[in-house]
């Protein structure tokens, strides 16, 4: 899998994808999410490629503090071939390379195949709750 920059021409494919992959929320507008990751940092947004076909997405982003990932996304056609597991090797190496001492991530409870995922990875369950505050509606897609 070749992994490179996203570009605005793949807007489509990769909400596609992400519907695909059961990452869309009715409250979280994907066209928004992918206009707001152009606007800081827009680098650490990547696709992974076969060919020409886009079968993978990652938003990386640091804040200085902690790293983030969201949008970790492989086509379900592709997964358990490696692809996801690339792309999290690259997010800690370009947020290494940034300084970032720690990378974070929010999983959805009932989601037990991710969790098996990244447990596989090393990461570990914080102790930790997640709070969140909407400061403003996204209009919907």
């Amino acid at each position: 899998m070749n992994i490179r920059p996203f570009c605005v021409d793949d807007t489509d494919v990769v909400v596609a994808l992400w519907q695909a992959c059961e990452l869309t929320r009715p409250w979280n507008n994907p066209h928004l999410d992918i206009l707001r990751k152009l606007d800081i940092q827009s680098s650490l947004f990547v696709v992974g490629e076969q060919g020409s076909d886009i079968i993978a997405t990652a938003m990386f982003g640091y804040d200085g503090h902690r790293g983030w990932v969201n949008y970790l996304a492989v086509l379900p056609s592709q997964q358990r071939r490696g692809y996801a597991r690339q792309l999290m090797e690259y997010g800690e190496r370009e947020l290494l390379s940034r300084g970032c001492p720690k990378l974070n991530l929010q999983i959805r409870s009932d989601n037990l195949q991710a969790r098996t995922f990244y447990t596989s990875l090393g990461y570990a369950e914080d102790k930790v709750v997640s709070f969140g505050k909407r400061l403003r509606e996204d209009e919907s897609f």
